[in-house]
């Protein structure tokens, strides 16, 4: 397994449909429009890749906060459905730390929704803690 940073190359699409088994209210087309945006803002996506194919995907950004210093915020992650319990996520997460300290970040974050009771069990045994609520207000465009 290796660690590849996204780019528009032969990967891209493989690398989109994984992302789609988390972001499931875009298709291709809409997720490749969001991603590319993203992109062009700071955001950044890696991949695990192996003869198998793309294994898991993760969406991050680095930024500096006054709460947490400089830390990595992992937006999007998501082992492919075909792959998981075979230690792709933990080597995706062990990457993140690697990183993490390599670009001089003490810290890394992420939430989850409050449904996702396996993706919380691996966060913990993955070394996170539950540090705070996620407040957030929606719909204001509509309202």
């Amino acid at each position: 397994m290796d660690i590849h940073f996204l780019t528009k190359d032969s990967d891209y699409s493989a690398v989109l449909d994984v992302l789609l088994q988390l972001r499931t209210g875009y298709d291709m087309e809409t997720l490749s429009a969001q991603v590319d945006k993203q992109l062009s803002s700071g955001y950044q996506v890696v991949y695990v890749k192996s003869p198998e194919g793309v294994l898991a995907v993760a969406g991050f950004t680095v930024s500096e906060k006054l709460a947490w210093g400089k830390s990595i915020y992992i937006d999007d992650l998501i082992t492919h459905s075909a792959h998981r319990s075979r230690g792709v996520g933990q080597f995706i997460m062990n990457w993140f730390k690697n990183y993490a300290v390599q670009i001089d970040c003490d810290q890394i974050h992420l939430d989850s929704g409050v449904q996702r009771f396996a993706a919380h069990r691996f966060y913990l045994r993955a070394g996170f803690n539950i540090a705070s609520h996620h407040f957030s207000m929606v719909g204001l465009k509509n309202s």
